[in-house]
């Protein structure tokens, strides 16, 4: 029989494996980032986007087409729900509710003309994000209770109109990203004897990390009608450092006070094309891929006392790959509306899914509407509803089974935007 301290020690590695997941399936990347275009269009036109400020954090090379200098503010709220149907539940427990926390993101952006060639641009940005609550009692508990990621980044980057048809760009998010975790301890697995002992709890606390992220744009106008973008961005380290909690322990608690987790946030590659079917009338195209198999191995080490110092863990996530198509339209009168559709693949097999991330395949529908008010200023509102497909999970956790799919898996993005012109 294994002693508690090394129960203990493999408790912590699986939890190490229940990094909280962002909201967009297909990856860090959030697409939908409160701007007009991009949450009207479920992010099918960033790699072509030349129309607004937003182009400084989606394609910085868009930003040689905006005509005068500008501001933008957005503001989204995202309301998930996120309901697991269990099959399987060996510990007991309730399914959890809706595991999905209501969130507000906040962004800003800004353009800047240099000089006839260059431009200046600057955003602020939720680019991570994801939280769920299971709660104590949950089916699930001893894989997740609580998960928690958020990361915000502040991004200078420039633009240089190489001749009429092409525009090159490039910038740095400098990303700040926090991290929390809790999961249930098996306490009657640890303590030989009869009876049922109650849950203690482990709490990965007040981990962080600053970050750096850079990306580069190219725009091309392959003829009066046909536009091209490209745009990516790199892989970027992160390294959580934080503080190991234990609560309601009938064991002494290991003597192991620091946590650290590493991983590399996925480079991506994403490509847009732009016909124009009419005056103020275009048909948006996109297809980009993702480096999820970069994150899949995450490193951990531990200090302080009596547990495994470090380890490497490899959750088996696979590269993705995403396509969709907009339509976009500006009002004789002033405004515009959008609209667009758009997929992505699973970075998961079914086999491999655990309870922390709820996706599967994922689509999105989105529209927008827009309004001048007067020469100077704008506004805008729109919405995307994502559906996160009916992820499956088998999973065992602390030697305990629990099995099902999540029949509710969706999530709505509602925002606003105020452009200014100056």
């Amino acid at each position: 029989m294994c002693s508690p301290y090394t129960a203990i020690r493999a408790l912590i590695t699986l939890a190490a494996l229940s990094l909280a997941q962002p909201v967009n399936a297909a990856g860090f990347y959030i697409s939908e980032i409160g701007t007009p275009g991009s949450l009207g269009t479920a992010g099918v036109v960033n790699p072509v986007n030349r129309i607004s400020a937003d182009a400084s954090w989606t394609n910085p090379a868009g930003m040689t087409g905006l005509q005068q200098d500008e501001m933008l503010a957005g503001f989204q709220v995202v309301v998930p729900k996120i309901e697991f149907d269990p099959s399987v539940a060996e510990a007991g427990g309730r399914d959890g509710g809706n595991a999905g926390n209501i969130a507000a993101i906040p962004s800003f952006f800004m353009v800047k003309t240099l000089s006839d060639r260059f431009r200046l641009g600057f955003s602020v940005v939720a680019a991570q994000g994801g939280a769920m609550n299971y709660g104590d009692d949950f089916v699930g508990r001893y894989g997740a209770q609580r998960v928690e990621l958020a990361a915000i980044g502040g991004s200078p980057s420039i633009a240089y109109k190489v001749n009429d048809r092409l525009s090159v760009g490039a910038g740095v998010s400098i990303i700040y990203t926090q991290f929390e975790e809790t999961i249930a301890i098996n306490q009657s697995a640890l303590v030989p004897g009869p009876g049922t002992l109650p849950d203690g709890k482990v709490k990965f606390d007040n981990m962080d990390d600053l970050g750096y992220q850079p990306f580069l744009g190219v725009t091309y106008e392959l003829s009066d009608r046909f536009f091209l973008g490209i745009t990516y961005r790199a892989e970027m380290d992160v390294d959580l450092e934080g503080d190991l909690n234990f609560r309601n322990l009938v064991i002494p608690a290991p003597q192991a006070d620091k946590i650290e987790i590493g991983w590399d946030n996925p480079q991506l590659l994403k490509a847009g094309l732009s016909y124009e079917i009419g005056q103020g009338k275009r048909l948006i195209f996109s297809a980009g891929w993702e480096d999820w198999s970069a994150f899949s191995t995450n490193q951990l080490a531990i200090t302080g006392g009596a547990v495994d110092p470090a380890g490497v863990l490899d959750r088996r996530f696979r590269d993705t790959w995403n396509a969709g198509v907009a339509f976009i339209s500006a009002r004789k009168k002033g405004g515009s509306y959008s609209m667009g559709f758009s997929y992505d693949s699973s970075p998961v097999r079914n086999k491999d899914r655990t309870i922390d991330l709820p996706f599967d395949e994922t689509y999105k529908l989105s529209a927008a509407y827009g309004w001048n008010l007067g020469q100077k200023m704008g506004f805008a509102l729109g919405g995307t509803l994502i559906y996160f497909g009916d992820g499956k999970v088998d999973q065992t956790a602390q030697g305990v089974r629990f099995k099902g799919e999540f029949d509710t898996n969706i999530a709505m993005f509602l925002g606003g935007t105020l452009r200014y012109v100056f």
